[in-house]
């Protein structure tokens, strides 16, 4: 296999943050829609439990992250809206800055690999 499960795991933390990146955003364009509930994707979760398996490699290569409701905060506003923007605004940045790691160390791998086989880039 030329991809370890460093590999695999940086490659669905890229795609679980991607998609925690819609997620938050929707919440943010929908704070004003009254009664509308916050939505997430718990990427973190699902990596933990792939890493933990029997399998890592399999079960990496098969985890699929779920954007779903998230019922643990109530309304915040009069109108039953469950968006706070100053949270999620600091959960957007958070995730970016997650993401834009993940990132870097991917292409530092990929760069490490590229020296390696002596193929520049």
């Amino acid at each position: 296999m030329l991809f370890d499960t460093t590999q695999l795991a940086l490659q669905q933390s890229i795609s679980g943050a991607a998609q925690r990146q819609q997620a938050l955003a929707a919440n943010i364009a929908n704070a004003s829609t009254p009664g509308y509930q916050r939505v997430d994707v718990d990427f973190h979760g699902a990596l933990a439990a792939a890493m933990g398996a029997a399998n890592p490699d399999k079960a990496l290569a098969g985890t699929s992250f779920q954007t779903a409701a998230d019922r643990s905060i109530g309304p915040v506003a009069a109108d039953g809206s469950g968006i706070d923007i100053d949270a999620e605004s600091a959960k957007l940045a958070q995730n970016t800055l997650d993401q834009e790691t993940a990132v870097q160390v991917l292409h530092t791998r990929l760069a490490i690999l590229r020296a390696a086989m002596g193929v520049s880039s």
